[in-house]
């Protein structure tokens, strides 16, 4: 979600100005596997050529480690690589669907995404599911004695009346706010919206100052394996049931590059992994995406993800 911010953004009627304004001003353009040390790295992939362009959703961390450990494996089998960073998920799935961009590794189903699949769907292929464990939360500290979303708004005055959270814009935003706080009467607090940095930062404060503090997250996601967390339990589902993450291709990519194809619909990450990816990428690389993932993939094998 990231989230990685989940964003589940409505498109507006003039989508394409929007894709066209999102892909100019939110591109990051990547022609090299990041550290040159990712030579020793046995990807397996056989060697091929031609232009990829990968979609990404900035703060979807998820989405940025995989999109990185992607881009770094096709280009060591001769591919050109680049990454487009666009904004809001109605207008990368506009991309995917036209062509404008070739993949999108951090597919949401089957509520997250549902929306634009059920616009775009018939312009894209499903690789294949890659992560079965995904899910909207609402956490806190371990410290923090309570455990249900039921308990929140008689300890609204403990959190200071707010829940820290995303993006305005997110799928996650829209599922707390319309969602869990009208059923769980949470009338005393109010939803707190900047970015999912802003949120990971008054995170990290606060559990260095052993403080209260309640935030929107969603797993798997590195802040679990940096910080003792519980997600409050949601008797009524209000951010509904476990999702999955799928790779997600314009029509046509199986066809052009059929090997890749295969080789993302085998690739498979358990959450322990994703988070140990994310951890050693945000934590132990301070951000560094490429040198972190190059890292990562120096202890673990790139192979054994395609299972």
């Amino acid at each position: 979600m990231h989230r990685r911010s989940i964003i589940r953004g409505a498109i507006a009627t003039g989508a394409a100005a929007a894709l066209a304004a999102g892909l100019a001003a939110c591109s990051v353009e990547s022609e090299d596997g990041g550290d040159e040390s990712n030579d020793q790295i046995d990807f397996g992939l056989p060697e091929g050529e031609g232009d990829i362009t990968i979609g990404v959703i900035p703060g979807w961390d998820e989405g940025v480690v995989t999109t990185e450990m992607w881009k770094q494996a096709f280009t060591s089998a001769g591919y050109d690589v680049s990454v487009e960073e666009i904004t809001e998920a109605g207008v990368l799935f506009e991309a995917l669907s036209s062509g404008g961009v070739d993949l999108f590794l951090d597919g949401w189903l089957p509520v997250t995404h549902a929306t634009y699949m059920d616009e775009y769907g018939d312009q894209i292929e499903n690789l294949g599911v890659w992560n079965e464990n995904a899910a909207l939360t609402v956490a806190v500290p371990t410290y923090v004695d309570i455990d249900s979303l039921t308990e929140l708004n008689d300890n609204a005055d403990l959190f200071g009346g707010e829940i820290i959270g995303i993006e305005p814009s997110a799928g996650l935003t829209e599922a707390v706010q319309d969602n869990a706080m009208p059923t769980y009467g949470m009338d005393d607090l109010t939803l707190k919206t900047s970015s999912t940095p802003s949120m990971l930062a008054e995170l990290d404060s606060a559990i260095a100052a052993e403080e209260p503090i309640v935030v929107t997250l969603w797993q798997p996601h590195w802040a679990y394996a940096k910080y003792d967390l519980k997600n409050l339990e949601d008797p009524e589902l209000t951010l509904g049931e476990t999702e999955t993450i799928s790779a997600f291709a314009r029509t046509g990519f199986s066809e052009e590059y059929p090997e890749l194809a295969e080789a993302l619909s085998d690739f498979t990450m358990s959450d322990d992994q994703l988070a140990n990816l994310e951890e050693v990428v945000y934590d132990e690389h301070d951000g560094d995406v490429p040198a972190g993932v190059t890292a990562w993939l120096q202890e673990n094998s790139f192979q054994d993800l395609l299972s």
